[in-house]
């Protein structure tokens, strides 16, 4: 079975469950709750721009094949 991993990193769920396992990971191992947040924050945020960056890319190659 093939993952589809452009569904993947586009996928707002896969993100949550990514820093919804690594804040509480970082928390066991000792890490703040401030410093913990930040990096959940920055997953998410990063998250965001991965979905857009791929997003646009399939839009612009969806006009492109439409246009040739």
């Amino acid at each position: 079975m093939k993952v589809d991993w452009i569904r993947k990193l586009t996928s707002r769920k896969f993100w949550a469950a990514v820093a919804g396992f690594v804040g509480p990971l970082m928390l066991a191992f000792g890490v703040s709750e401030s410093t913990a947040s930040e990096i959940t924050g920055i997953i998410m945020s990063g998250a965001s721009l991965i979905a857009y960056i791929i997003s646009e890319g399939m839009v612009d190659s969806a006009n492109k094949e439409t246009k040739e």
